[in-house]
């Protein structure tokens, strides 16, 4: 599988040291290219992307407020004339740094780190089926497998997760059960819903079917759902 990337810089000379680079490497596709971080945050919305090449100086957000203020961003690497930022990007737990000039040689080191980091992660979602969460309901504890769970429903002060065999119903928000999931399973569809991924059927309009229930599509998440489909397992 190859690894989709992104250059975010503002610099046609450094586009175009980063293009060559990446046309080099067989393991590389580039998605597309962008001159600052507002397109850039457009396109990661649209495109499946694994990795980015993300300039820190730009014209009207720099890299590294970019990155602090998304979440669930590709891993990151930031390419920059001045290495005193590095000590700021490892602190957003960013891939690599690598400063400009930027040779070849470097920037196969990064891949290099950028294979292995990516095939980490998709054996953990190879695995991710065996997954689970504790889940606290009339004062019994139960072991919730992600895989059993088709959606998760909020209601004012409380959270239904609905699987085949039962429904959960939980003095919990919606938001608190978000960060206990895998989020290459799931993904918020609305204010009040998040859905498993697995268990997605269709899309119709503004609504889904997951198993035998319609569940609305809220119009500022329908472009992560799509997003999500794409990288839907096999």
């Amino acid at each position: 599988m190859k690894i989709k990337c992104l250059i975010v810089d503002d610099e046609p000379l450094s586009l175009d040291i980063l293009e060559k680079f990446i046309a080099d490497i067989p393991e590389l596709e580039l998605v597309d290219t962008c001159l600052d971080a507002f397109e850039a945050m457009a396109k990661i919305k649209e495109l499946n992307i694994d990795l980015i090449f993300l300039d820190i100086n730009m014209p009207k957000l720099s890299g590294l407020n970019m990155v602090k203020s998304m979440e669930n961003l590709p891993e990151i690497v930031f390419t920059t004339a001045y290495p005193e930022y590095a000590v700021d990007g490892f602190e957003l737990n960013i891939l690599d740094y690598l400063v400009k000039p930027i040779s070849f040689e470097r920037f196969v080191k990064t891949i290099n780190k950028a294979q292995r980091k990516l095939a980490h992660q998709n054996k953990d979602f190879d695995s991710s089926k065996q997954a689970f969460m504790m889940v606290k309901e009339n004062k019994k504890l139960y072991k919730l497998f992600f895989s059993d769970i088709k959606y998760i429903q909020s209601m004012g002060d409380f959270v239904k997760i609905f699987t085949d065999e039962k429904v959960y119903i939980l003095s919990n928000t919606l938001k608190h059960i978000k960060s206990q999931l895998n989020d290459r399973l799931f993904v918020q569809i609305h204010k009040s819903y998040i859905i498993s991924i697995n268990a997605f059927k269709y899309l119709e309009g503004n609504q889904v079917l997951i198993g035998k229930s319609r569940l609305p599509i809220g119009l500022t998440y329908k472009n992560e759902l799509l997003k999500a489909l794409k990288t839907k397992p096999s």
